[in-house]
């Protein structure tokens, strides 16, 4: 594609992740067949919540895997991007309709998550691919944990959202072995550390609005 091809198509992919219904993916989601359990409405509004921040986290990751694809020095680096963002894909509908389960909504402030997720994966891409690959290691290492932390918050009877949430962590650990496998670079202290702040800030926001 040429430049304006691939700035429509980037537009195009913004608008639908962060503004339109999440499309059902080829993967069914691990909770089709799990009952739903009977929570409370202050439950429900806890776990919606919880929800809305690991959509925004999909949202968030698709963004970030598009500005790495585009600004990726090689084609193998390119396809791996790719290809973990159609798993994420999954994430971003079983969260969606989880959310949609729960009567709950994504985020108002999606639009603004992706373009400067997007941003920040496009400068990752140009500082080098064992950068990049590095970046998506601590990512996913940062998304794996913040996972880990909702299972704990979770009621016990959700069993709908833990299902969800365990598969997406499980995924998640996947991606951030396939970078460190293909030759990530170890992100500086500092640079993880900010991450982890902005990430923080993003959660804060995105239970809330």
């Amino acid at each position: 594609m040429n430049a304006v091809d691939q700035l429509i198509s980037q537009l195009d992919k913004a608008l639908r992740v962060s503004l339109a219904p999440a499309p059902a993916t080829e993967r069914a989601s691990p909770a089709q067949d799990v009952h739903d359990a009977d929570l409370t409405a202050e439950q429900m509004r806890s776990v919606a919540g919880l929800m809305r921040v690991n959509h925004t986290g999909e949202v968030c990751a698709q963004a970030l895997y598009a500005g790495q694809a585009v600004t990726a020095k090689s084609e193998r680096v390119r396809k791996e991007m790719d290809h973990a963002a159609l798993e994420e894909e999954d994430h971003l509908y079983w969260c969606a309709q989880r959310l949609d389960e729960l009567h709950s909504r994504p985020s108002h402030l999606n639009p603004f998550w992706y373009a400067g997720s997007f941003a920040i994966g496009a400068v990752a891409g140009l500082a080098g691919d064992r950068w990049s690959l590095g970046f998506v290691e601590a990512t996913e290492r940062q998304v794996e944990s913040h996972l880990a932390s909702h299972l704990d918050r979770l009621p016990e009877n959700d069993l709908k959202s833990r299902a969800i949430v365990e598969q997406m962590k499980v995924d998640e650990a996947e991606h951030a072995e396939l970078a460190r496998s293909s030759g990530a670079a170890t992100l500086p202290a500092p640079v993880q550390k900010f991450m982890a702040v902005t990430a923080d800030m993003m959660k804060w926001v995105a239970y809330r609005i």
